[in-house]
């Protein structure tokens, strides 16, 4: 089989940089393109029209407004497919990604990591097991000072996981703040802390906490390689594959029947 060509959108940022290094040291895949920001040139960068005709997959750690634009154009073209790393959307664009998977595959997820999805799934199972009636939720997380959403995506992804385990929507029950003189905690609430400095990866965890003892589940990142293995083995996995917006569990096989 030959290398599936993949192009790297936002490739100065960050993550773009990251994925640039782990494409370019798996045989399994070809690094076609690179493009950043319209108008930014350099370092062997193409544009966006000319990346999108030359690829097999697109890989996107940018911004919300930025992944949304490029699903709708990836999809005016029917093509190529696309992996989204990026969080903090709103309901425009998260409505703008589902409208266009629905003419091409898209894989998008709050995290990349193995670990982190495995911790999805226990969130789920733990928040089923232990009901609202005696078991609070918190959910922690820390990042850099460079991060620009709070919660995380990543955070939002364990907050669904234990809605989902409680049989709610998550808005129903989130507390995002606590300032001033909050009252006595409500039932089956499911709140958040966040925490921003230096140069902290990633860190998560969820607490169910009740009388006389608390259940921590966490996990810890100390390398952005991890998100970048991820991304490629949800390219590898979503390039031909039939229009939809899939996740990671989709990708690691969680939701097969």
């Amino acid at each position: 089989m030959p290398p599936l060509r993949i192009a790297i959108a936002g490739a100065l940022g960050r993550m773009g940089r990251q994925m640039v290094e782990a494409i370019e040291a798996d045989p399994r895949l070809a690094l076609a393109a690179r493009f950043h920001r319209p108008g930014v040139t350099g370092e062997g960068l193409v544009s966006r029209d000319d990346a999108l005709a030359a690829v097999d997959v697109v890989i996107d750690f940018t911004t919300p407004a930025a992944s949304a634009e490029l699903a709708e154009a990836c999809a005016a073209r029917g093509g190529p497919a696309l992996v989204i790393g990026s969080t903090g959307f709103n309901d425009g664009e998260l409505a703008a990604i589902a409208a266009a998977a629905k003419t091409i595959a898209i894989v998008r997820s709050g995290s990349y990591s193995l670990g982190l999805n495995l911790l999805v799934g226990l969130v789920e199972q733990a928040a089923s097991a232990l009901g609202p009636e005696d078991w609070d939720v918190e959910i922690f997380e820390a990042h850099h000072r460079s991060k620009v959403d709070a919660p995380s995506g990543t955070a939002l992804m364990l907050g669904e996981a234990a809605s989902r385990g409680r049989g709610i929507e998550l808005d129903v029950v989130a507390r995002r703040v606590r300032d001033g003189i909050i009252g006595p905690r409500p039932q089956g609430e499911i709140g958040f802390a966040v925490v921003r400095g230096g140069s902290i990866v990633g860190e998560h965890s969820v607490s169910f906490c009740t009388e006389g003892e608390v259940v921590t589940l966490s996990h810890s990142v100390g390398d952005r390689i991890m998100f970048a293995r991820g991304a490629i083995a949800a390219a590898l996995w979503v390039a031909g594959r039939p229009p939809g917006e899939y996740d990671m569990r989709d990708v690691l096989g969680f939701n097969a029947s």
